[in-house]
């Protein structure tokens, strides 16, 4: 189905419905605008295709391309799209309105390690029936949890009730420490050479 829609998403050659085109690229000695039948023959006579790659645009504006080539080129260029988007992961840690030292420092533990990973931490204190009477102690439990982890996240989200769960959302400050660390690396050889330019 995507292959499909990514081949019909361009017009070309004599499905293109424009009276006149602006050519555009390299195979093209001036980029001007052409009566369609004539940019057919450019394209005919290099033995490639008339594209239509901005059919909004008045002339329409056209490429004299391989069209087979264009669409793997296309293809090519949504996958590093793909590969570059940064894929934010989710962890969740639910407590008890009353969770125990052990249970808690054991979760502030895994909480860390996802935090290090770079994915964000949604944190959660879950109400059974009556226990929703203690959702200050919820509240306090999930700051005291935001605390214990500001050295490794900053909060994106204080603590909100759900229904029966109050969640606090982390996100890791891991990722903005080490862009900082990049930036100061390349300082000195940056204040060299602005002192070389003042002189």
């Amino acid at each position: 189905m995507k292959k499909d829609n990514l081949k019909n998403q361009y017009r070309i050659n004599e499905k293109i419905r424009a009276k006149e085109v602006r050519l555009v690229g390299d195979n093209i000695e001036e980029q001007n605008v052409y009566p369609l039948s004539q940019a057919l023959e450019i394209a005919k006579a290099q033995d490639l295709d008339l594209i239509e790659i901005s059919p909004n645009a008045v002339p329409p504006v056209c490429r004299i391309l391989d069209y087979q080539k264009f669409i793997y080129q296309q293809k090519k260029r949504q996958k590093e799209q793909k590969a570059k988007s940064v894929r934010v992961v989710v962890k969740e840690i639910r407590f008890g309105p009353q969770t125990d030292d052990h249970d808690y420092n054991f979760k502030l533990k895994h909480a860390k390690n996802f935090l290090e990973e770079g994915a964000k931490v949604k944190a959660y204190v879950f109400f059974r029936g009556r226990s929703i009477l203690f959702k200050e102690q919820g509240e306090v439990l999930l700051l005291r949890f935001a605390n214990d982890l500001d050295e490794y996240a900053k909060v994106e989200q204080m603590p909100v009730l759900e229904g029966k769960k109050m969640n606090i959302m982390l996100a890791p400050k891991k990722l903005a420490a080490v862009q900082q660390k990049k930036l100061v690396k390349p300082d000195r050889p940056v204040e060299q050479k602005t002192e070389t330019e003042e002189e």
